[in-house]
């Protein structure tokens, strides 16, 4: 990769098949920032994923969860996840970039809010995400964070609750 290389030297596409070993293997180098996703998950969910290139090598990737309001459809929440730069990307837009593809990805879907559960909250702070408490998403803490490996409770958790509004 050359010096100054930035978000307009990458191209953002929807992940393939032939990109889930890759995406795989990105999450588990970040797994202590991210919640581990086994290889079937990923290929369950591969039409949920972004990813970043560069010069034909992965630089990042980025999925998305929806996650229903119970009696309101209308009210479903939309969570940003596996949000991942590796190492020699970083500190290029490259991130920026792949939280608007998802933003962009599920716009047709006229959600209210993006939602992400974060160890970098100052990184998506400077996107507009803002803090919440995480019982005001009780329903993604039930159906998500309840099979967590990592922590037995979520509200121990060290990770953050943010939102974005999107409409």
């Amino acid at each position: 990769m050359a010096d100054g290389t930035n978000a307009s030297d990458v191209k953002l596409r929807c992940a393939t098949l032939h990109d889930a070993e890759r995406i795989h293997a990105l999450v588990h180098l970040h797994r202590d920032e991210l919640v581990p996703r086994p290889m079937g998950n990923i290929v369950e969910n591969i039409d949920r994923f972004l990813v970043a290139e560069l010069d034909g090598e992965l630089a990042g990737c980025a999925a998305y969860q929806i996650w229903p309001e119970i009696g309101d459809p209308l009210k479903a929440t939309v969570e940003l996840q596996s949000v991942a730069v590796r190492a020699p990307y970083r500190r290029r837009g490259i991130g920026r970039l792949l939280v608007k593809g998802v933003m962009e990805r599920v716009a047709p879907f006229r959600a209210k809010e993006l939602m992400v559960l974060t160890l970098t909250p100052e990184f998506f702070a400077s996107i507009g995400f803002r803090e919440i408490p995480k019982t005001h998403i009780m329903h993604k803490l039930y159906a998500g964070c309840i099979n967590c490996t990592k922590h037995a409770n979520p509200f121990t958790c060290p990770e953050r609750a943010m939102m974005l509004e999107l409409g």
